[in-house]
């Protein structure tokens, strides 16, 4: 009898320090450095959704917290590198000139039915195998690499010729994007996407460079209500997510492993995956509310292929600067496409 008391004290507290352990507090908490309203998909889905994989993979000792604001988008990668977040993620076309060989999957190719889960998967087998070797984003730890959706043209007016928006001021985020834009002949505005929706209704511009998502994600559908529709977008915008090495390098290093191996590829994917659905979902919210979407003519999407030709042979240019074999990265990232999911 005593000692079955004594079973049944001993099993009971060893319940109840497994309970404690299981509710208790993280060892690390991750501080995320989100440039984007709570809104976006970056957000509601990305980094929930990632925070959850990290609990999960380190059994509790590592989780994440999102703070807002910390610094405006183009200094968000030395928010990181100074500590001041631990992670971000990160636009290349803000920092031009640091970020050339990130422009690689913003190449339009004019062709429908890649979807961003699947360049974004691409993109990372292609910076882990070549793009790396450029050392771009030095002092800081690369956990994931993706791209929006179709950039397409998102106007006040309707747009159908060249001749539309001839001179006319367009907001323009950098990269490949601001080469096709000087070919189209528009007066280019170099302005962040959080400002985009106050300067297309301030009339400071009559359009903007952006994937369909950012008519909810940032309100644009509000103030701009035509999109002039390229199969397979002008552009697609080059990201990253990015964390501080000291940060990573504070937990052990089983737990380091286990945050690597819920990012990577995994975390690029969602991060496309999210891409895509939220474009669906705006377009489909946009039309309802009567945005008037417009597919360019095989003439004009002709006219604007014809001045990216340069694009890939310049690129060729900086990658071989950075030493980086050009071709080669460019072959693996077509056959990565090529792969599927």
């Amino acid at each position: 009898m005593i000692k079955s008391k004594i079973s049944l004290l001993v099993s009971t507290g060893l319940l109840l320090l497994a309970s404690t352990g299981a509710n208790a507090a993280p060892e690390k908490i991750l501080k995320i450095s989100s440039w984007a309203s709570p809104n976006h998909g970056i957000n509601k889905v990305v980094w929930p959704t990632w925070g959850k994989w990290i609990e999960e993979a380190t059994e509790g000792r590592v989780s994440v917290k999102i703070e807002y604001d910390l610094a405006p988008p183009p200094s968000q990668i030395d928010v990181v590198t100074d500590g001041i977040g631990d992670v971000t993620w990160i636009f290349h076309g803000h920092k031009a000139g640091r970020f050339k060989l990130t422009q690689l999957p913003e190449i339009p190719t004019f062709k429908e039915g890649v979807s961003s889960e699947l360049a974004s998967k691409a993109y990372w087998n292609t910076y882990e195998k070549y793009l790396k070797k450029g050392k771009e984003h030095r002092g800081v730890e690369v956990m994931a690499m993706g791209v929006h959706g179709p950039g397409q043209l998102i106007t006040k007016e309707k747009v159908e010729t060249l001749a539309d928006v001839k001179g006319k001021k367009i907001r323009v985020g950098g990269g490949v994007i601001s080469t096709i834009a000087k070919g189209m002949e528009v007066t280019p505005v170099f302005i962040s996407t959080t400002k985009v929706y106050e300067s297309l209704s301030q009339g400071v511009v009559v359009g903007t460079y952006l994937p369909v998502e950012a008519l909810s994600s940032f309100r644009l559908a509000e103030v701009a209500n035509n999109t002039l529709m390229f199969p397979g977008g002008l552009y697609r915008g080059s990201f990253a997510i990015v964390m501080n090495r000291d940060a990573l390098e504070g937990v052990s290093k089983k737990d380091q492993e286990a945050i690597k191996a819920v990012s990577g590829e995994k975390l690029s994917r969602l991060f496309g995956k999210m891409m895509d659905d939220y474009d669906a979902n705006a377009y489909n919210k946009a039309k309802e509310g009567g945005h008037v979407f417009t597919d360019a003519s095989p003439e004009l999407v002709a006219e604007v292929k014809g001045m990216t030709t340069s694009i890939i042979d310049d690129w060729y240019k900086t990658a071989k600067k950075r030493k980086v074999d050009g071709p080669a990265a460019f072959e693996y990232y077509q056959e990565q496409i090529d792969k599927g999911l």
